[in-house]
Protein backbone atom coordinates (compact mmCIF):
# COMPACT_ATOMS: atom_id res chain seq x y z
CA UNK A 1 0.00 0.00 0.00
CA UNK A 2 1.72 3.37 -0.94
CA UNK A 3 0.65 6.24 1.48
CA UNK A 4 -0.87 9.59 0.20
CA UNK A 5 1.83 12.06 -0.76
CA UNK A 6 -0.34 14.64 1.37
CA UNK A 7 -0.03 12.41 4.62
CA UNK A 8 3.97 12.53 4.47
CA UNK A 9 4.78 15.83 4.77
CA UNK A 10 7.84 17.88 3.20
CA UNK A 11 11.30 16.02 5.19
CA UNK A 12 14.37 18.38 5.46
CA UNK A 13 16.51 18.55 2.33
CA UNK A 14 19.68 19.47 3.98
CA UNK A 15 20.08 16.80 6.54
CA UNK A 16 24.12 15.36 6.49
CA UNK A 17 25.01 12.46 4.80
CA UNK A 18 26.50 9.45 6.26
CA UNK A 19 29.94 10.51 5.57
CA UNK A 20 29.17 14.81 7.15
CA UNK A 21 28.28 12.73 10.09
CA UNK A 22 30.93 10.70 10.60
CA UNK A 23 33.64 13.27 10.21
CA UNK A 24 31.57 15.73 11.74
CA UNK A 25 31.76 12.98 14.93
CA UNK A 26 35.71 12.91 14.28
CA UNK A 27 35.97 16.55 14.33
CA UNK A 28 33.91 16.53 17.75
CA UNK A 29 36.45 14.07 19.15
CA UNK A 30 39.37 16.48 17.80
CA UNK A 31 38.30 18.92 20.16
CA UNK A 32 39.34 16.64 22.91
CA UNK A 33 42.84 16.86 21.94
CA UNK A 34 45.18 18.91 24.29
CA UNK A 35 47.90 19.24 21.44
CA UNK A 36 48.22 22.67 20.46
CA UNK A 37 49.50 22.34 17.07
CA UNK A 38 47.46 19.57 15.66
CA UNK A 39 44.42 18.12 17.03
CA UNK A 40 42.96 14.72 15.14
CA UNK A 41 39.71 13.07 15.70
CA UNK A 42 39.03 9.68 14.52
CA UNK A 43 35.54 7.31 13.91
CA UNK A 44 35.34 4.08 13.30
CA UNK A 45 31.75 2.68 11.79
CA UNK A 46 30.61 -0.65 11.02
CA UNK A 47 29.07 -1.65 7.47
CA UNK A 48 25.95 -0.86 8.90
CA UNK A 49 26.67 2.52 9.31
CA UNK A 50 27.17 2.04 13.60
CA UNK A 51 29.67 3.66 15.34
CA UNK A 52 32.14 1.47 16.85
CA UNK A 53 34.26 3.79 18.04
CA UNK A 54 36.12 6.99 18.56
CA UNK A 55 39.59 8.43 19.39
CA UNK A 56 41.86 11.61 19.66
CA UNK A 57 45.20 11.98 19.80
CA UNK A 58 46.45 12.61 23.06
CA UNK A 59 48.30 10.93 25.71
CA UNK A 60 47.77 7.58 26.67
CA UNK A 61 45.61 6.60 29.81
CA UNK A 62 46.77 7.45 33.14
CA UNK A 63 50.01 9.53 31.83
CA UNK A 64 49.41 12.66 33.68
CA UNK A 65 49.66 15.34 30.22
CA UNK A 66 50.13 17.89 32.43
CA UNK A 67 53.84 16.56 33.24
CA UNK A 68 55.28 15.76 29.76
CA UNK A 69 55.58 18.33 26.60
CA UNK A 70 53.84 19.41 23.93
CA UNK A 71 55.88 21.07 21.71
CA UNK A 72 56.96 20.17 18.11
CA UNK A 73 60.84 21.30 18.66
CA UNK A 74 63.09 20.18 21.92
CA UNK A 75 66.94 19.56 22.74
CA UNK A 76 65.91 15.99 22.29
CA UNK A 77 62.90 14.08 20.81
CA UNK A 78 62.31 13.43 24.71
CA UNK A 79 61.68 17.02 24.60
CA UNK A 80 59.07 16.88 22.09
CA UNK A 81 55.16 15.78 21.80
CA UNK A 82 56.28 12.86 19.73
CA UNK A 83 57.24 9.99 21.87
CA UNK A 84 54.15 10.18 24.09
CA UNK A 85 50.91 11.10 22.35
CA UNK A 86 48.56 8.31 20.60
CA UNK A 87 47.53 9.06 17.28
CA UNK A 88 43.16 9.35 16.85
CA UNK A 89 43.74 6.31 14.57
CA UNK A 90 45.58 4.15 16.85
CA UNK A 91 43.35 4.95 19.75
CA UNK A 92 40.24 4.77 18.29
CA UNK A 93 40.78 1.00 17.29
CA UNK A 94 42.75 0.74 21.00
CA UNK A 95 39.37 2.47 22.48
CA UNK A 96 37.27 -0.05 20.45
CA UNK A 97 35.66 -2.32 23.35
CA UNK A 98 34.63 -5.30 21.38
CA UNK A 99 36.11 -7.95 19.89
CA UNK A 100 38.33 -7.50 16.66
CA UNK A 101 36.58 -9.62 14.19
CA UNK A 102 33.73 -6.56 14.68
CA UNK A 103 36.30 -4.16 13.18
CA UNK A 104 37.04 -6.51 10.13
CA UNK A 105 35.94 -4.43 7.14
CA UNK A 106 34.94 -1.39 8.80
CA UNK A 107 35.60 2.14 7.68
CA UNK A 108 37.08 4.95 9.50
CA UNK A 109 36.61 8.71 9.01
CA UNK A 110 39.34 10.79 9.98
CA UNK A 111 40.43 14.52 10.09
CA UNK A 112 44.26 13.66 8.68
CA UNK A 113 45.28 11.42 6.58
CA UNK A 114 46.93 8.36 8.70
CA UNK A 115 50.18 8.45 9.00
CA UNK A 116 52.36 5.12 8.02
CA UNK A 117 52.19 3.35 12.05
CA UNK A 118 48.77 4.30 12.20
CA UNK A 119 48.03 2.86 8.46
CA UNK A 120 49.64 -0.99 9.77
CA UNK A 121 47.70 -0.81 12.95
CA UNK A 122 44.10 0.30 10.98
CA UNK A 123 45.27 -2.53 8.32
CA UNK A 124 45.49 -4.99 11.14
CA UNK A 125 42.29 -4.71 12.51
CA UNK A 126 40.71 -5.57 9.57
CA UNK A 127 39.14 -1.94 8.77
CA UNK A 128 39.01 -1.48 4.99
CA UNK A 129 38.47 2.26 4.04
CA UNK A 130 39.74 5.30 5.55
CA UNK A 131 37.41 8.55 4.62
CA UNK A 132 39.52 11.62 5.33
CA UNK A 133 39.61 15.66 5.12
CA UNK A 134 42.97 16.45 4.73
CA UNK A 135 46.37 15.17 3.11
CA UNK A 136 48.56 17.38 4.83
CA UNK A 137 51.59 15.72 4.39
CA UNK A 138 51.03 14.28 1.23
CA UNK A 139 54.61 13.76 -0.72
CA UNK A 140 56.25 12.99 2.58
CA UNK A 141 57.73 9.49 2.96
CA UNK A 142 55.47 8.51 5.85
CA UNK A 143 52.76 9.08 3.87
CA UNK A 144 54.06 7.35 0.60
CA UNK A 145 54.59 4.34 2.60
CA UNK A 146 50.71 4.67 4.00
CA UNK A 147 49.44 4.43 0.49
CA UNK A 148 51.51 1.84 -0.49
CA UNK A 149 50.73 -0.04 2.91
CA UNK A 150 47.18 0.77 2.09
CA UNK A 151 47.19 -0.07 -1.52
CA UNK A 152 49.01 -3.59 -1.26
CA UNK A 153 46.35 -4.32 1.22
CA UNK A 154 43.31 -3.29 -0.17
CA UNK A 155 42.78 -0.88 2.08
CA UNK A 156 40.42 1.89 -0.24
CA UNK A 157 41.12 5.71 0.82
CA UNK A 158 39.22 8.71 -0.31
CA UNK A 159 39.57 12.47 0.30
CA UNK A 160 36.13 13.56 1.03
CA UNK A 161 34.59 15.22 -1.28
CA UNK A 162 34.30 19.05 -1.39
CA UNK A 163 30.62 19.47 -1.74
CA UNK A 164 30.34 17.43 1.26
CA UNK A 165 32.94 19.69 3.08
CA UNK A 166 30.19 21.88 4.63
CA UNK A 167 30.71 24.59 7.77
CA UNK A 168 28.29 23.47 10.22
CA UNK A 169 27.65 25.86 13.47
CA UNK A 170 26.95 23.48 16.65
CA UNK A 171 25.36 25.25 19.58
CA UNK A 172 25.38 23.11 22.72
CA UNK A 173 22.90 24.88 24.62
CA UNK A 174 19.22 23.78 24.59
CA UNK A 175 16.64 24.56 21.61
CA UNK A 176 19.67 25.45 19.28
CA UNK A 177 19.24 24.42 15.93
CA UNK A 178 22.57 23.02 13.89
CA UNK A 179 22.97 25.92 11.04
CA UNK A 180 24.70 25.14 7.87
CA UNK A 181 26.96 27.24 6.47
Amino acid sequence: MKLDENILGNKRKDALSWDEFFIGIAKLAAGRSKDPSTQVGACIVGQDNRILSIGYNGAPNHFNDDEFPWNREGNSELETKYPYVCHAELNSILNFPGSRKDLVGAKIYVDLFPCNECAKAIIQSGIKEVIYLSDKYAGGDGNKASKLLFDSCGVKYRQLDEKYQRVLKLSLKPDEKIEYM
